[in-house]
């Protein structure tokens, strides 16, 4: 059994394989300072969840973009499960190239992400991963992650009208009953879900139409990506379980399997 781990800004979302299949699957909050023993009391307690002893556990690959919170999570890995794991970064193999003037600026969620499009659905395509931030990233027919589009996510930008507003309340992010809302809650919904959406069209023809590529596929991955892969036709797959196959993918890779 391999764990493959993504830091996100908000979350940190912890996957179990055995082979191919996902058997477990969990998140923690990552806005909360631990000490290496509190991560690794419990990520053995969602272990346990699933069946599974710290002796089961083969390999361990992450991919961080949170570096201040990385020598307690490392520690807690080597400490409570004997292994060193593998951190995506530079000189790890990925099977891709990267575009960018300068890789080692390049995200290791990013990273993660087209190689996990390249391997499962190929290329050329858009993966658009609703997280902290929102990303849009074109993966080419090669693996070659050519360019990436970075905006607020939905919950950081919902959260800047609740802290910056005297008079907007904190709300729940999903569909409307109507776009024409007549009270608050309803208005910021309808702002924050139907100009996302409007966000989403407009980019990814922007992106297909500067690239000059044809037949690209767009991939959405996310917490949030579903309530608007179901709402806008520019999106053809969503799969919430993308980064953490592109985890097992790399860690495959660098275990020459």
């Amino acid at each position: 059994m391999i764990i493959v781990v993504d830091v996100g800004n908000t979350n940190i979302t912890i996957g179990m394989f055995c082979g191919e299949k996902i058997v477990g699957h969990y998140r923690m909050t990552t806005q909360m300072a631990r000490t290496s023993d509190e991560y690794g009391v419990i990520i053995r307690q969602f272990m346990a969840n699933s069946g599974f002893e710290p002796k089961d556990v083969e390999d361990v690959v992450i991919a961080s973009v949170v570096p201040n919170m990385m020598y307690s999570f490392i520690n807690a890995i080597k400490k409570y499960f004997r292994v060193t794991p593998i951190v995506v970064g530079p000189g790890i193999k990925t099977g891709i190239k990267i575009g960018a003037e300068n890789p080692k600026e390049v995200g290791a969620d990013l990273i993660v992400d087209a190689v996990a499009v390249k391997e499962l659905y190929g290329g050329p395509a858009i993966v658009i991963d609703f997280g902290t931030a929102t990303t849009y990233e074109l993966v080419l027919a090669d693996g070659t992650l050519d360019s990436v589009v970075i905006c607020p996510g939905i919950r950081i930008s919902a959260k800047a009208l609740f802290s910056g507003t005297a008079k907007i309340p904190d709300i729940e992010i999903k569909k409307p009953k109507t776009i024409l809302g007549k009270e608050t809650t309803v208005c910021l919904q309808a702002g924050l879900f139907y100009g996302t959406i409007g966000q989403v069209e407009y980019i990814v023809r922007k992106m297909i139409e500067e690239s000059g590529l044809e037949s690209v596929k767009v991939i959405a991955t996310g917490g949030l990506g579903r309530i608007i892969a179901n709402e806008t036709p520019v999106i053809d797959v969503y799969d919430n379980m993308l980064t953490l196959h592109g985890l097992r993918l790399i860690r495959n890779r660098c275990r020459g399997l």
